[in-house]
């Protein structure tokens, strides 16, 4: 089947306006386009903004738009779009209200969207790959294939590249790593690509655990050398025991943000062995200080910090 595609160009101040336009034109489903959203939403200090990353800008880009989409055997529906537009032609602040039409068929709709992922480089030694495109040769990186789920961590995010900068520089061969807040397994999948010997991924999400076990077996690594496990270390004490590894875990890793973070400084102290590594990430600027004085508090050593824009990464010896 066929679909028409119409998008109606507006402004932010227009958006209410021509979506109830619509609505009362009988039009059942709009898509919103408007990154004067996404503005709004990183300008609330108390949203959870951590994650917005560079693709949501690009899926987004700059016009703001309603999108609907139309039986094309079917043409009623495009006349009451048409007559919603025409009902608001006289007012001053909804936009050109311009029209651009294409079609859509129904096995587009699972696809689109996977032109906007491609491989990509992280530091000097890693490379993230769909799993539908084809890995370049010859580029002297270790490869993790992953795609885009609904648990973060897809190495676009400053805090994950971060992370996995700072992971490619201390990862030792033999470690055994701890992740907590694992989402999509990347971290400690990367950190058994590169040596380490085994991992244990944790996250509260039960679909993050489950992602990040799927991740690593497309990653050919055994499940015995790699658990996931959901759950909140933060208030589960029967889970951190559970988790703990004989002797403690040589490379502790959370990428998470300031507050969790300062949460589990206990639980990286009694989960990390002696002289291990702490590798944090996801720390905003004007929390780094506050996040760097718990974990002094707790007896750990910063031995190196990286930053980009508004985000910080830190590396820290037990």
């Amino acid at each position: 089947m066929e679909w028409t595609e119409v998008k109606i160009y507006t402004e932010h101040t227009g958006v209410e306006a021509l979506s109830d336009a619509l609505i009362a034109a009988g039009i059942d489903g709009l898509m919103i386009n408007d990154p004067e959203d996404i503005r709004e939403f990183e300008r609330n200090k108390n949203a959870s903004w951590d994650y917005i990353g560079e693709e949501v800008w690009e899926l987004c880009g700059k016009d703001t738009f309603v999108t609907v989409y139309l039986d094309k055997d079917d043409p009623t529906g495009l006349e009451a779009v048409r007559g919603a537009v025409d009902s608001l032609k006289s007012r001053t602040d909804v936009g050109s209200l311009e029209m651009k039409f294409g079609t859509v068929a129904d096995e587009d709709w699972a696809n689109s969207w996977k032109r906007f992922w491609k491989p990509m480089e992280i530091g000097n030694r890693l490379l993230i790959t769909p799993s539908w495109e084809e890995v370049p040769e010859n580029t002297g990186r270790v490869n993790i294939t992953l795609d885009p789920e609904n648990s973060f961590g897809t190495g676009r995010h400053h805090t994950t590249r971060l992370c996995l900068e700072l992971l490619e520089k201390y990862v030792k061969q033999g470690n055994t790593v701890c992740d907590l807040g694992a989402g999509s397994g990347i971290i400690s999948i990367a950190a058994m690509l590169l040596g380490a010997e085994s991992a244990t991924a944790v996250d509260i999400s039960a679909d993050a655990a489950k992602t990040s076990h799927e991740n690593a077996r497309k990653n050919g690594i055994p499940d015995e050398k790699y658990t996931a496990i959901c759950g909140d270390v933060t208030t589960d004490r029967a889970l951190v025991e559970k988790i703990s590894h004989p002797g403690g875990y040589t490379l502790v890793t959370a990428n998470i943000v300031a507050d969790v973070l300062i949460e589990m400084a206990y639980v990286f102290k009694k989960l990390i062995a002696y002289d291990g590594i702490l590798i944090l990430s996801g720390i905003i600027d004007n929390r780094k200080d506050e996040v760097f004085e718990v974990m002094k508090a707790y007896g750990f050593e910063l031995i190196e910090e990286i930053g980009c824009e508004m985000w910080n990464a830190a590396v820290f010896l037990s």
